[in-house]
């Protein structure tokens, strides 16, 4: 049988590099590899891309980029080269043509459709959602429209735009009035919980929006009325059929999951499944899936949800490129149905074919 020429893209230029490198090194140590001809292009810091073909640890640790494999690389603009070109020190190139790319890439410019209307535009099938899904799941007011059209129930918000002369007193007067106290403040466009801060007066008001906006990157910031209650995910795999996975619960002693919360478990662990009935259970798969088809999403996505202490489950988040180690909460929530952390990478691969 024919090996599938798989590309996999990981690092990037974005505050996830780090969570791409860490869910990189799993997917390499978990992928089936006799059934895939695998080259890896990895993204620096600061944009530069390479091939790379050393060993596993050094992309763990940060140090690929210096290794003797490491040869420079752009990605194919053209139909006719459906690939990557590996650029040489004479000025000539050489054609490394794929069949799938599966990128791992957390947050900006590859998380947000940036890379993936890259991907369609040369033709080369890609693991996850399409350029406009992926962006507008990055976009939490875009998120906010999309899914409250679709009647389903999302926390209360306010969305602020960078202004060159803010008026910070206004601002949290207003949100004060719109959505009490306390606040959350979240960048319009990040993940792994970076800039996001939940506050109580407005020195902090005025901190939190500054250090959203420094994440955002975009200028755009949403305030979110705190939601009473307890965060559950649920895991949602396929194109036209779907597999949800089980539905797992965030336990928190902290003010919310932030990032030591979600890669240390720091004052936090994950219970799958939710220790929630098996009625509310269906139920917040029959959301995650709603959810799901409201904003085109294929491949796979993890949605986010609240549970309230009257049992209503609230939306809170789509990611459609969530962490992706063995243990990671997607794959965990898919392990809990069956689906092994191997068999689900030749999954989302195949999901990525059918396109």
């Amino acid at each position: 049988m024919k090996k599938i020429k798989l590309a996999v893209i990981f690092g990037g230029e974005s505050s996830e590099y780090p969570v791409s490198l860490h869910s990189t090194g799993s997917f390499l140590h978990s992928i089936h590899a006799s059934k895939y001809d695998i080259v890896c292009i990895g993204i620096t810091r600061e944009g530069k891309w390479y091939t790379y073909n050393g060993d596993i640890a050094s992309i763990e640790d940060d140090t690929w980029w210096q290794h003797e494999s490491c040869e420079e690389v752009t990605l194919s603009s053209s139909k006719a080269y459906k690939g990557f070109l590996k650029l040489k020190k004479d000025g000539s190139y050489e054609l490394i043509e794929v069949d799938c790319i599966f990128p791992i890439l957390h947050g900006k410019n590859g998380e947000d459709g940036t890379i993936q209307g890259l991907f369609e535009l040369i033709g080369i099938p890609y693991v996850g959602c399409g350029h406009m899904s992926s962006s507008i799941c990055m976009d939490k007011e875009m998120t906010h429209i999309v899914c409250e059209n679709a009647n389903i129930v999302c926390s209360p918000y306010l969305c602020v735009y960078q202004q060159p002369k803010m008026d910070y007193n206004a601002l949290f007067e207003h949100a004060k009035q719109e959505l009490g106290l306390p606040i959350f403040i979240k960048p319009a466009n990040a993940g792994s919980s970076f800039g996001i801060s939940k506050i109580q007066t407005l020195e902090e008001f005025i901190q939190g929006l500054e250090d959203a906006f420094l994440h955002d990157g975009k200028g755009k910031v949403i305030l979110e009325k705190t939601i009473e209650g307890f965060e559950i995910g649920c895991s949602i795999m396929g194109n036209q059929t779907l597999t949800v996975g089980s539905v797992d619960e965030v336990e928190t002693s902290a003010a919310f999951f932030d990032y030591q919360g979600k890669y240390e478990m720091l004052n936090s662990c994950i219970h799958c499944p939710a220790r929630i009935s098996k009625e509310l259970i269906k139920e917040a798969q029959e959301i995650a899936q709603k959810v799901y088809r409201a904003l085109n999403c294929k491949g796979l996505a993890r949605i986010d949800m609240f549970v309230t202490p009257k049992e209503e489950i609230i939306l809170n988040e789509v990611n459609t490129i969530p962490g992706f180690t063995a243990t990671s909460r997607y794959p965990s929530m898919m392990k809990e149905v069956g689906v092994s952390f191997a068999d689900l990478i030749d999954a989302l691969i195949a999901f990525a074919l059918e396109n």
